[in-house]
């Protein structure tokens, strides 16, 4: 299922809320109805925090997966990152996250976290993605992949929503067509929460024994 909400008057909700399948970061400040609505989905099934990072609120844009998290889903999908960045950083990213990294572009655009959005399941990416490329991310991601949009028409995905295996939260400007199209993609209206939950705590007492 994927949820229409907004932060104060803002629709970029992915810059102010961070969601994995092992919990979720809530931007501090806003309306508290921006919390609720995290809440009221997830409460039951993973953590709710209300939280800032260096003394600011954007923490969809400013975190990333650790180590616990990480071993927490076994197969965790891959990590794209700039195009022109040094083969150092590259290994850098690979060793820090423990993913495999593939250097890419998504349409054109060097800043691919901001035009795409993935989990497990799927993936949406920048309207304009042809379709060569289309198939050669899915084939590395080994997830399908649809080219759309969110917010009415905003290219800039990941600022616009944000997505785990089981659920979504897309900017209120979001359309009904858009919103279709991301559940469809990321198979949101199959997705059962308590036994990808129950899967990724399996793994994590794997990992830690």
């Amino acid at each position: 299922m994927a949820t229409r909400i907004q932060f104060e008057n803002s629709c970029e909700v992915g810059v102010f809320s961070k969601l994995t399948n092992a919990y979720c970061l809530v931007a501090i400040g806003g309306s508290e109805n921006f919390y609720s609505m995290f809440e009221a989905e997830l409460a039951d099934v993973i953590p709710v925090v209300k939280t800032s990072i260096g003394g600011t609120r954007i923490i969809g844009r400013l975190c990333a997966e650790l180590q616990h998290l990480r071993n927490s889903l076994p197969d965790q999908g891959d990590v794209i990152k700039r195009y022109e960045t040094s083969l150092d950083t590259e290994e850098l990213i690979a060793d820090v996250l423990g993913v495999e990294v593939f250097r890419q572009t998504v349409a054109g655009n060097i800043l691919v976290g901001s035009y795409c959005a993935f989990s497990n399941r799927g993936g949406l990416v920048h309207p304009h993605t042809s379709i060569e490329d289309l198939d050669e991310l899915s084939t590395l991601l080994q997830v399908p992949l649809v080219a759309g949009t969110v917010n009415r028409g905003s290219e800039v995905i990941a600022a616009g929503m944000t997505v785990n295996d089981w659920t979504a939260f897309c900017g209120s400007d979001t359309t009904a067509t858009e919103l279709s199209v991301i559940e469809s993609v990321f198979k949101l209206r199959e997705a059962q929460p308590s036994s990808i939950v129950d899967e990724m705590r399996k793994s994590l007492i794997d990992s830690c024994v």
